[in-house]
């Protein structure tokens, strides 16, 4: 699978277990909702920086956005 796919599937799975919106994980990220979901639906491809900090919003280990 490719790791765009991948850090998109978890993104979502992430923030809906969560029970986040893609506007409070945006605005607790410090960036925009439109880049969250272009990132969830791999029409964008994520900063190591930008991961991190939706990492930090979620309260998890950014390297969970990797695993399959």
């Amino acid at each position: 699978m490719e790791l765009r796919r991948i850090v998109a599937r978890n993104l979502r799975r992430l923030r809906q277990q969560k029970g986040m919106s893609q506007e409070e994980l945006a605005d607790a990220a410090g960036i925009n909702r439109n880049y969250v979901g272009m990132i969830e639906r791999c029409e964008n491809a994520a900063s190591i920086d930008t991961l991190e900090r939706l990492a930090t919003a979620l309260g998890v280990d950014p390297a969970e956005f990797l695993s399959a």
